[in-house]
């Protein structure tokens, strides 16, 4: 998804505030019809790029999406484009219908096998909740088939908005997605995510919109003063466990993520480890040091008595803490503490999370996610496919898919160091999660296909680079 140098165009909206946010346009006194045609005309740029001088088929539905698809049409004729309409419903609004009335083209016998450069998806847009009947989704499908290149105007049809759940199965991918007037959250929300291609933006002059989701952007980092020093930069402590590997690869991403110091407590430290990780075995040493201003505690920590015991001891000391992998199985509310947390669960570790704070643990990823922030007082990275951060004061920031290759062991570990090294920099935990996630995901871009973790976590610092101002 494409970075927006205006933040009120990186706002994520659901259904209802997308509507309330086109009412108060209109309101305002912008009319319906010059809103589609804005809209229209917006997403027909898009795809009279897509198409060069090639023909394209617009299917068009009874709605205001539909009537999109209408102005769609009008402008790549206007623009020489070879443009067909297939009107699967006729125009049940007054604005579709106007719409309508202003085209100049060819319209399209439904029935026939119709075939072209691209097809435009016209047919249903955000509202839609659901599952597409059997002739639109036969309509839909074949059309799609006989096309070189798809775009999805607002969201493909047979896709819930709120959720990024698909109504049909077997729905056709995308080539690019078109988003009108804001993002929502399926554009951004497995499984529908993953179908949709790469995703751009028409602006129709929605205004920021009171507790919208944001989408997560790439930071805005600067070299250290010139007056730096290593523990001004930020010194993070690792607390290490049974499994030494993880906190290795968490303590390399750490290394290459700006902070000026990284310290592991473990007491067997196998041979490999970078010259410039300081290793020590006497973890209360490390964490009452007062110069440590991150601790990590999680990867490779174990489940054991004494893995309980350790977590505890690291969140006594109230410093700021990235609590990953092992601890958040252990975590409890009684030991959590106040200083500032960022939780960095899996799914399955969300589970035992959910359960540990009496959470019912139901309904939408960014809901979950949202209740447990506000539960522990603690920024949460619920991690996945589509990733989604949530801070105990109801901000949400929905992370645009990563490469696909970050399924592999270890990446977690690479997370965590990142948030860790950033937070040590300067102890805001929503802001930690917000940079360690973009320069995960960025790291994992720049690594290419079947990188291990061990790469990915050499790679943030080529991230990290593409963020200095």
């Amino acid at each position: 998804m494409p970075r927006s140098r205006d933040a009120v165009l990186c706002q994520v909206l659901t259904v209802a505030q997308m509507r309330a946010a086109e009412e108060d346009l209109i309101a305002a006194g912008t009319s319906v019809d010059a809103l589609m045609q804005m809209a229209g005309r917006g997403a027909g740029e898009w795809a009279r790029r897509i198409a060069g001088g090639g023909s394209v088929t617009v299917l068009c539905g009874p709605g205001n999406n539909g009537g999109d698809g209408w102005v769609i049409a009008e402008y790549l004729r206007e623009h020489g484009n070879k443009v067909q309409v297939v009107e699967a419903r006729p125009p049940a609004t007054d604005a579709a219908r106007n719409a309508k009335a202003l085209y100049r083209g060819a319209i399209a016998d439904a029935t026939g096998a119709i075939s072209g450069d691209v097809f435009v998806d016209c047919l249903f847009g955000s509202g839609l909740t659901r599952a597409l009947p059997d002739d639109l989704f036969g309509l839909l499908c074949g059309l799609a088939a006989r096309h070189r290149h798809r775009i999805a105007i607002d969201l493909p049809s047979g896709i819930e908005s709120n959720s990024g759940a698909a109504l049909n199965a077997g729905l056709p991918d995308w080539t690019l997605t078109v988003a009108l007037g804001a993002w929502k959250h399926a554009h951004f929300a497995m499984s529908a995510c993953a179908m949709m291609g790469p995703g751009r933006l028409v602006d129709i002059g929605v205004a920021a919109v009171p507790g919208a989701a944001r989408v997560l952007a790439r930071p805005k980092l600067s070299a250290p003063a010139a007056d730096a020093h290593k523990y001004r930069r930020g010194m993070v402590g690792i607390v290490a466990g049974e499994m030494p590997g993880a906190s290795h690869l968490a303590a390399t991403a750490a290394l290459r993520a700006g902070a000026g110091y990284v310290k592991l407590a473990a007491q067997d430290a196998p041979a490999g480890f970078p010259p410039e990780l300081v290793v020590i075995g006497d973890v209360a040493g490390m964490i009452g040091d007062p110069r440590v201003a991150a601790l990590l505690v999680g990867p490779g920590l174990g489940r054991s008595d004494q893995a309980g015991r350790r977590l505890a001891r690291a969140l006594n000391a109230e410093r700021p803490t990235v609590i990953d992998a092992d601890a958040l199985v252990l975590l409890r509310p009684a030991i959590l503490g106040s200083a500032p947390r960022v939780l960095t669960p899996h799914e399955g570790e969300m589970t035992a999370l959910e359960r540990a704070f009496g959470l019912e643990g139901q309904g939408l990823r960014r809901d979950r996610a949202l209740a447990l922030a506000k539960a522990a007082e603690a920024v949460v990275v619920l991690k996945g496919p589509d990733t989604v951060i949530a801070a105990p004061d109801g901000a949400v920031v929905v992370a645009p898919r990563g490469s696909s290759w970050l399924s592999v062991a270890g990446t977690g570990d690479v997370l965590a160091g990142t948030i860790a090294s950033r937070l040590a920099t300067h102890g805001q935990a929503l802001r930690a999660a917000e940079e360690g996630l973009w320069l995960h995901a960025e790291a994992a871009r720049l690594s290419g296909p079947a990188f291990t973790a061990g790469e990915l976590a050499h790679a943030v610092q080529a991230a990290l680079k593409e963020c200095l101002e």
